[in-house]
């Protein structure tokens, strides 16, 4: 039996011995709290930055990346971060909550709105303290990213959308707004009714 015990004292020191082999040092941190290395990469992967962020390793901004300041009934203060990109897809928040039933395509709707735009950050225009933006919801009568965005929105409700060029304007452009250009509007729902 002393001798089965001395065998495996040999045995292993030898595996001890070979593990350490080809300069390597036996390691001084305890089991999982040794320094930690990349994962190699899939085969075909490549090692630059995701797809999803833009070659200036800026993310997509989310709602929370956008800054609105004021109360429902007066003009907004909207700040568009620098930090990130403009949005590819609809992005909506609501910022005060409504009461009441919630809107739904062909709800009348009388909204109040602000609208900056993504590329110069510059406030274009707005309906506060003046007539209150009037349409039926999902019946075309603005961009789409309003017949989108405004689905949900309740009486008293202040919400935040950034549409994309698809759902604006697109490549022509409106007035002030130029082509391919992303908007940022801060709307209050005044009436909803329907």
């Amino acid at each position: 039996m002393r001798n089965a015990g001395k065998i495996m004292t040999v045995v292993a020191a030898a595996l001890c011995l070979a593990a350490c082999s080809n300069g390597q040092e036996p390691s001084s941190y305890p089991p999982g709290d040794g320094p930690t290395y990349p994962a190699p990469a899939p085969a075909g992967a490549s090692s630059s930055a995701s797809a999803a962020e833009p070659a200036s390793g800026q993310h997509e901004c989310t709602a929370d990346d956008i800054k609105v300041t004021g109360d429902f009934g007066a003009k907004p203060t909207i700040t568009i971060p620098d930090t990130c990109t403009a949005p590819t897809q609809l992005v909506t928040k609501d910022l005060q909550p409504g009461t009441g039933a919630a809107a739904k395509d062909g709800s009348s709707l009388q909204m109040n709105y602000d609208l900056s735009t993504w590329s110069d950050k510059q406030d274009k225009e707005n309906s506060f303290g003046s007539q209150p933006f009037s349409l039926t919801l999902g019946a075309g009568q603005a961009i789409p990213g309003w017949d989108q965005g405004l689905v949900g929105i309740k009486q008293g409700g202040r919400r935040l959308l950034v549409v994309p060029p698809d759902l604006a304007y697109g490549a022509a452009g409106q007035g002030s707004v130029k082509p391919n250009e992303t908007l940022v509007f801060v709307v209050d729902a005044v009436k909803v009714t329907g």
